[in-house]
């Protein structure tokens, strides 16, 4: 909710990009950005995980393992890129996320699960097409109650209604803890990964 609505403020027809769209919180963005009416594209390293993203509602799905991110989301927009990039993975998506996104766009830098994105140079931003650039905090959209309330509340009514389907793709037992994360780092899972105690 605070990503796609607060931060990025996504509207119909708008074309966006999400980078793991077949991961946790990829899964989510993929669902409610159709929700709102933007074109999605997601990144994938599987045909399987393409599959996952398309049955969520991704509208094109580029599999990196075998196509250059930037040049597929530029023919996929005739040339002109995607308005907001929604970047969970950090340093591995960096250069695909700069050159992927239009002019003025922007890029939701949300999360570094490849390493994070270090020494950005506020003039490649400049040369790439006066990007923006943001890396939001959850209590910055929520910062009292009311906003937490409503956030809460938004996100619990389109679970409800059916928009959003909360995907467990695997569950581990506490004690395999080390294998849940080698799982996750091997890019060997889909949705979310839940640790049951």
């Amino acid at each position: 909710e605070f990503l796609v609505e607060r931060c990025a403020c996504v509207q119909p027809g708008m074309t966006v990009l999400v980078h793991a769209a077949a991961g946790g919180v990829g899964l989510l963005l993929v669902q409610w950005l159709k929700h709102i009416g933007a074109t999605v594209i997601g990144t994938v390293s599987t045909e399987a995980k393409a599959q996952v993203a398309l049955a969520a509602g991704a509208d094109h799905v580029i599999n990196y393992s075998i196509d250059a991110v930037a040049p597929a989301v530029r023919e996929l927009t005739g040339g002109v890129g995607v308005r907001v990039t929604f970047d969970g993975v950090g340093r591995d998506t960096w250069e695909a996320s700069l050159d992927s996104t239009d002019t003025r766009g922007l890029i939701v830098s949300y999360g570094n699960a490849s390493a994070p994105v270090t020494g950005v140079a506020l003039g490649l931003l400049a040369q790439k097409g006066s990007l923006f650039l943001t890396r939001p905090m959850l209590y910055a959209y929520y910062e009292d109650p009311e906003e937490r309330a409503d956030g809460a509340a938004r996100v619990w009514d389109l679970i409800a209604n059916g928009t959003l389907d909360v995907t467990v793709g695997q569950t581990y037992p506490l004690a395999e803890v080390a294998q849940a994360h080698a799982d996750l780092e091997a890019r060997r899972t889909t949705g979310s990964t839940v640790l049951v105690v």
